[in-house]
């Protein structure tokens, strides 16, 4: 069921590693992206509602930068210090401010150097939290955005942050999560995971807040349950065993959000498996073998996933069993997936959009956004998709039967 996974510098050219101690890569390695079909005929036609660019996006950071919509407003950030909001009907800019310029969080004209977003953004009432490169925490009024509070933690915040009540909750890349009071950005509580492998996939998986519990996935291939209020563990399960040869066999991170239906928890770990558990007690489900690099999608049937080498899977929600495949994409570096209707729809390393058909994986439309990677997962708002590539381009596309 699960692909051998594909060499090691196709990951770290997609995806980035955070890699400590040497390692070396032979560019030739990299498997060629597969030659999208030239005879394609849509069965679902696309309309394009508008575009807009936010900074220079993510860049060559490897984040996977993701806008966020509340309310008819998309907020979106990038690791160049832009953060902005737009009308999300027509992508009208309703603010834009840039960090690194007249120091626009109000400390006269000091150019904040520090303020590489990364993390975020989160929206929450008139409240817009985000992340920078080098552990900085911003809490920004929505509706103008004018800095409120600022937050020092031990590193970069690659995660969106969540927004919860008068709790924020935050991770940081070297696994510690934190409680911050939402009014000020001070400290309520940290868990701090003290076993960090050597090596783990660029960027954290957003953490997951329901019913006063904290989920997240680890580094090394677990996930963990907090308390809401203190951050004490109440729980962990195993998604991968970290064996192998080598640091690279041995890599077996959860690098993606998890995914609550109901009460029962769905996420993957990379070299690990797919697995189902009961939120409440951590209890497994079910599992299987399967190795991902992004987050999970599902309907109310099905869960949707991309493997190690691109391919789009769908599994039954109850028990788990494979529904189809489509090898189509295949190392083509897909999003995470995300259903729109009676559709999937990821971005690729070309800027490609493609939507698959959630009952069989066939193919049903594509549409190139730009010529540059898409990373972050798409984000589905009612019947419209919004997408942002890594130089910042932000987008709006809405689905029309043919």
């Amino acid at each position: 069921m699960s692909a051998k996974p594909a060499l090691a510098l196709a990951l770290l050219a997609a995806l980035g590693l955070v890699l400590a101690g040497c390692h070396s890569f032979k560019k030739e390695n990299v498997q060629p992206p597969t030659p999208l079909a030239k005879d394609f005929q849509p069965s679902v036609g696309i309309t394009r509602l508008w575009r807009a660019s936010v900074g220079g996006g993510a860049g060559k950071s490897g984040v996977r930068l993701r806008p966020t919509v509340v309310d008819g407003v998309l907020y979106a950030d990038s690791t160049d210090g832009t953060l902005a909001a737009f009308d999300a009907t027509n992508g009208k800019t309703l603010w834009s401010k840039s960090s690194r310029t007249h120091g626009w969080f109000g400390w006269g004209d000091k150019k904040r150097e520090d303020a590489f977003y990364a993390g975020g953004p989160a929206v929450a009432g008139d409240l817009l939290v985000v992340g920078t490169l080098d552990g900085h925490v911003y809490g920004v009024d929505a509706k103008s955005g004018n800095r409120r509070w600022e937050a020092t933690l031990s590193a970069s915040v690659l995660a969106v942050p969540s927004i919860v009540g008068d709790l924020v909750v935050v991770r940081t890349q070297d696994s510690r999560v934190y409680g911050l009071d939402a009014k000020n950005g001070d400290q309520r509580w940290v868990y701090d995971q003290t076993e960090v492998p050597v090596l783990s996939l660029r960027g954290n998986g957003s953490l997951l807040v329901a019913n006063g519990v904290v989920f997240m996935g680890t580094d090394d291939g677990k996930i963990i349950a907090l308390r809401q209020d203190n951050g004490s563990k109440l729980w962990e399960q195993k998604l991968a065993s970290g064996e192998g040869r080598t640091e690279i066999d041995r890599l077996d991170d959860a690098d993606g959000s998890i995914l609550l239906q109901g009460s029962t928890l769905y996420a993957a770990a990379y070299h690990g498996n797919m697995i189902a558990v009961d939120g409440p007690s951590g209890r497994p489900l079910w599992g299987h073998p399967f190795s991902t690099y992004v987050s999970l999608a599902a309907d109310d049937k099905a869960v949707f996933a991309v493997d190690d080498q691109s391919q789009v899977w769908a599994f039954g929600k109850e028990g788990g069993a494979d529904i189809w495949k489509n090898a189509a994409l295949k190392y083509r570096w897909l999003t995470a997936p995300e259903v729109q209707g009676e559709y999937v729809v990821v971005g690729d390393a070309e800027g490609y959009l493609h939507w698959l058909k959630v009952g069989d994986g066939a193919l049903a439309a594509r549409e190139r956004f730009s010529k540059h990677a898409i990373r972050a997962q798409p984000l589905v708002v009612g019947d419209v998709v919004y997408i942002e590539d890594v130089e910042g381009r932000i987008g709006a596309f809405r689905l029309a039967p043919r």
